[in-house]
């Protein structure tokens, strides 16, 4: 019985690997190709959603250049309307407990905050999480921001904004990503 040389053994092994790798690479490419229409629609429509619960009534917008100082506003669209003023829903991403919150920020005329919605996060079930719940205390959370304008923080830091019970670090991103969307609003305004 003949051995093969190390070399060709080697050689073997790494066109066998080189094989299986690209075979997969085909395979991902395909089915990536088959869903990144599926989950940009998907995308958009929660985009949308998202703008129409910030922006009650609105009937029409577009997306805006901005420039944001903060780095967590990621887009802006304004709507303008018949009166002659501007409403802004601002998409912005400040980092939570569990990773960034996507969240969607309404801004009104005179600069009051219209509505939150949080899009997308990786915050603890059961209390990060619960700011974005459909539930009565997600909703409570969220509606402690209507009508603020400036600056905007929870109460443990003078603010007026009642955190989520065991979770601040979301509550005070949250705010920070209010803050940014109301800074952004008035610089465009």
């Amino acid at each position: 019985m003949k051995r093969e040389s190390n070399v060709r053994y080697i050689l073997r092994l790494s066109l066998t690997l080189l094989v299986i790798t690209s075979v997969m690479a085909a395979l991902l490419a395909g089915v990536n190709a088959v869903t990144a229409p599926i989950i940009a629609a998907q995308t958009a429509e929660k985009t949308r959603q998202a703008i129409a619960e910030v922006l009650p009534g609105v009937t029409g917008y577009s997306q805006i250049d901005f420039t944001d100082d903060t780095g967590l506003v990621t887009r802006v669209y304004r709507e303008t309307l018949s009166s002659g003023g501007n409403r802004y829903a601002v998409e912005v991403a400040p980092a939570g407990f569990g990773g960034s919150i996507t969240m969607m920020v309404g801004v009104d005329t005179d600069g009051s905050v219209l509505g939150v919605r949080v899009i997308d996060h990786s915050e603890t079930a059961g209390l990060g999480a619960v700011a974005a719940a459909d539930s009565a205390a997600g909703q409570a959370f969220r509606d402690g921001f209507l009508g603020q304008t400036g600056s905007v923080a929870v109460t443990k830091d003078g603010g007026t904004v009642d955190a989520i019970t065991g979770a601040t670090v979301t509550s005070r991103a949250v705010c920070q990503g209010v803050n940014a969307a109301l800074a952004c609003a008035a610089g465009l305004s």
